[in-house]
């Protein structure tokens, strides 16, 4: 048996007893002694591989055989035309949930920080949402709770590459994707059999298709250890590295019967184009505000995201519209949610089957594209975009903070812009929010570490590989 070692750190004991129990554990230990040392390989090839250049030749098979598909989708959740994402903060999930969205992507990646405490009581949260028992008072004496056929809930653990620092094995920390998905799994995939719906998942930040064989196998192993039924875990691959642009085959073919398609997650992917060729001056992006989803490379590869996950019977989701509505200004938020509307548009016109969205004020909006569309029907996966024809130069042509400070970081490098200049821009910058919010607000903010984080990713010679790494070093 693995032994687990639990750090100190500050967890309510109500929250610790539920979720962290004996068998919970030994089950986490278990992950983490089958597949802990690939996984640790995996995420170190990840720094010995070139930026890519083409297709991978050594999986031509795979790509050319057109005669194998994924499994259809599970009838209680065929329809994903809009699903909305967020934390799991208990009143954001039943907002969420409520929200009208076909799905809600309940995040334990980007969209939370990764304390301890968040962590670990988010369980409790989708524990009491499955269960439809989960409420929540507000100190303004509001009260929230589900109401009738609430959104499909879909879970999105860390990457690969992210440690748990709170969950040791002989000093060794569990992957964060081990723990997210090992709890959620423990806790909520009998919940969710006994009720006939699926166990679903988004998994994100993967490089290589041989780190999706990876998530299949632990959830082989998961659906075996725990009594799963079969079909019902199923997974979407976020494509959001321009390494797995090349490999949208591979990685479909790599989940195999857990596979339910692949997310644009555009974002992060013009990040990944960024790190992937930030030291050739070719490849030096405009402002991000500058990149949008028509410049040639960027509808490329949605357009061969759509034809990838059709011919194999796979959903294509659509990117993130991340508005969130101004309450003071209401003609930037007319032009906003016009933005959003064509955006939408635009996606499900191209095939996509849903989206996703940020803002519950949003998902309206989002619908109307769809519904338009689809109508009816509820997706689009028999569009096979046979037109569409890409190949790795219309790739390669030349999640927001990843976006900003890389590109920083390359400007720098590059010429375009001088370090002391930014730094010049970083003093300034500070002193206003210091100037506008005052003294004491400003301190809760934690400013020191704040500029230490963001010059350690943005200025230093060599270019962090992700600014969460150095950052979780400052979380409790």
């Amino acid at each position: 048996m693995t032994a687990i070692e639990l750090t100190e750190a500050e967890l309510d004991d109500s929250v610790r007893q539920r979720i962290l129990t004996a068998d919970a554990l030994t089950f986490l230990g278990g992950l983490h002694g089958r597949f802990g040392a690939t996984r640790l390989d995996l995420v170190r090839a990840r720094a010995g591989r070139p930026a890519p250049s083409g297709f991978l030749e050594e999986t031509r098979s795979v790509r050319e055989d057109g005669s194998w598909r994924v499994p259809p989708p599970r009838t209680d959740y065929a329809d994903r035309r809009v699903e909305i994402t967020g934390p799991t903060d208990r009143k954001l999930v039943i907002n969420a949930l409520n929200s009208g969205a076909r799905g809600f992507m309940a995040d334990f990646e980007d969209a939370n920080s990764p304390t301890w405490s968040n962590q670990v009581s988010g369980h409790v949260n989708l524990i009491d949402a499955i269960d439809g028992t989960i409420t929540y008072d507000g100190s303004d004496g509001r009260h929230y709770e589900l109401r009738d056929n609430p959104a499909t809930l879909l879970v999105r653990p860390r990457g690969w590459h992210l440690p748990e620092k709170h969950l040791l094995v002989n000093g060794e920390p569990i992957a964060g994707a081990l723990v997210d998905f090992g709890l959620y799994a423990f806790h909520c995939g009998a919940r969710l059999a006994k009720h006939d719906r699926g166990l679903y998942l988004y998994l994100p930040k993967l490089e290589h298709h041989l780190e999706a064989r990876l998530w299949h196998d632990v959830f082989e192993f998961t659906s075996q250890a725990l009594g799963f039924p079969a079909g019902l875990i199923r997974a979407t691959a976020l494509v959001e590295t321009l390494p797995a642009a090349f490999q949208m085959d591979e990685i479909l073919h790599e989940l195999r019967a857990y596979s339910y398609g692949l997310n644009a997650g555009r974002w992060d992917y013009i990040f990944s184009m960024i790190k992937c060729y930030r030291d050739d001056p070719r490849f030096v992006l405009p402002d991000r505000a500058d990149v949008r989803m028509t410049v040639p490379f960027m509808r490329a590869y949605t357009e061969l995201l759509v034809r990838t996950c059709h011919a194999r019977g796979a959903f294509a989701m659509g990117g993130m519209a991340a508005l969130i509505p101004s309450r003071t200004d209401p003609e930037a938020n007319r032009r906003a949610i016009d933005a959003v509307r064509e955006d939408k548009v635009r996606e499900a016109n191209a095939g996509f089957d849903g989206t996703w969205v940020a803002h519950p004020d949003v998902v309206d909006v989002a619908l109307d594209a769809f519904d338009a569309v689809l109508g009816s029907r509820p997706n689009q996966i028999d569009r096979l975009r046979e037109d569409v024809h890409v190949d790795p130069a219309q790739l390669e042509d030349a999640a927001t903070a990843e976006i900003s400070r890389s590109q920083i970081w390359q400007w720098i490098r590059h010429g375009k812009v001088t370090r002391e200049r930014v730094v010049e821009l970083l003093d300034e910058e500070l002193a206003a929010i210091e100037a506008a919010v005052g003294e004491d607000v400003w301190q809760t903010g934690r400013p020191q570490e704040t500029r230490l984080i963001f010059e350690q990713v943005a200025l230093s010679q060599e270019f962090p590989e992700f600014l969460t790494l150095p950052a979780y070093a400052h979380l409790p």
